[in-house]
């Protein structure tokens, strides 16, 4: 009688591992816009109620050229994800995008990879997807009058986004250069560039800011009573939005991770009470309020969460094999 003989941990090999490779024009057709909005909600529910793994992103710096981040998620149902985001602001002048990412999905049981997918698009539309959900859950119902600041991808994103969560009778775009908002608004039926900011914010419901700007873009003053405003630039040490005007509104955010040091939390909310700001999440559990009066002005800041890539390259990920989109490679 034999006995069976353990392999040797030693003997074992990887052999090759068959990898799904989607491209960006491929994630961006397995993208649905509404679909992205929801799963984001869930998302932000999951987060909050403790359901998510999400550790702080640690930071590679490159002096004088930018930095590296990495953010893995995870949650039951998800693969494992980690997305690698370098931001190079020197890239504007060489034509390419200062954001470029890649997004990797591993086998929660066993950790072999299973897609490596483009990550710029997610990284642009799920920021601007988790503005808009502030806009679709914080602002007025009767909300009419929509104005994006910044000419960006940011800005471009939510441009797209904004008329799915209310009918807006009139979407601005208005940017530093005139003429950048003029040829953003060109690609967007129904937007109109205008170069007046001040008076933009002053009649707005909406105001979403979308910029790489160090110092505030608006004045806490021009922001009318019952708007909801939102932002998602990211520029420490100082940043797009005014600190005068968290200090009167409602404050929401992704996590209370917001408030702590860059580069994980917001330059804008240093030294503010994290207990002052409610998570999206926690608003849509119903464990707190969110808008409870028509003059409230309500203030949603965004760092960006790995929750967010998660949620859409699950997205992108089962669209494509549905579709049998993307190509196969032999790791």
């Amino acid at each position: 009688m034999t006995s069976a003989t353990p392999t040797s941990r030693n003997a074992l090999t990887k052999g090759d591992i068959p990898v799904l490779i989607l491209s960006e024009a491929e994630v961006k057709t397995c993208i649905d816009p509404r679909r992205l909005l929801d799963a984001l909600a869930e998302g932000f529910k999951a987060l909050s109620g403790g359901k998510i793994v999400n550790p702080a992103r640690p930071q590679l710096d490159i002096p004088q050229a930018g930095y590296s981040l990495a953010m893995p998620a995870w949650m039951a149902g998800m693969h494992l994800t980690v997305k690698i985001v370098n931001v190079f602001e020197g890239n504007i002048s060489r034509a390419i995008p200062s954001h470029l990412a890649t997004i990797h999905l591993f086998d929660p049981e066993t950790g072999m990879p299973v897609c490596v997918m483009d990550g710029t698009y997610i990284t642009a539309v799920r920021t601007s997807g988790s503005a808009v959900l502030s806009v679709r859950e914080l602002a007025r119902r009767d909300a009419r009058v929509a104005t994006v600041v910044g000419a960006g991808v940011q800005a471009g994103q939510h441009l797209h986004l904004l008329p799915l969560v209310r009918d807006f009778s009139e979407i601005r775009v208005v940017s530093k250069e005139f003429a950048d908002a003029q040829a953003l608004a060109a690609r967007h039926p129904g937007v109109v560039a205008v170069c007046d900011i001040e008076a933009a914010v002053r009649s707005s419901d909406v105001v979403c800011l979308a910029t790489h700007s160090y110092q505030p873009v608006i004045s806490a003053e021009w922001v009318r009573p019952g708007t909801h405003v939102s932002s998602v630039g990211v520029a420490p040490p100082g940043g797009e939005l005014p600190v005068e005007l968290v200090g009167r509104a409602s404050l929401f955010v992704e996590t209370r991770d917001a408030f702590a040091p860059t580069p994980v939390g917001s330059c804008e909310l240093n030294g503010i009470d994290p207990q002052t700001g409610t998570e999206l999440g926690e608003m849509l559990l119903g464990l707190r309020p969110g808008r409870t009066g028509a003059g409230q002005v309500t203030v949603y800041k965004a760092m960006g969460v790995a929750m967010e890539d998660m949620v859409a390259a699950d997205l992108a990920y089962r669209e494509a094999v549905r579709r049998g989109l993307g190509r196969t490679v032999a790791l």
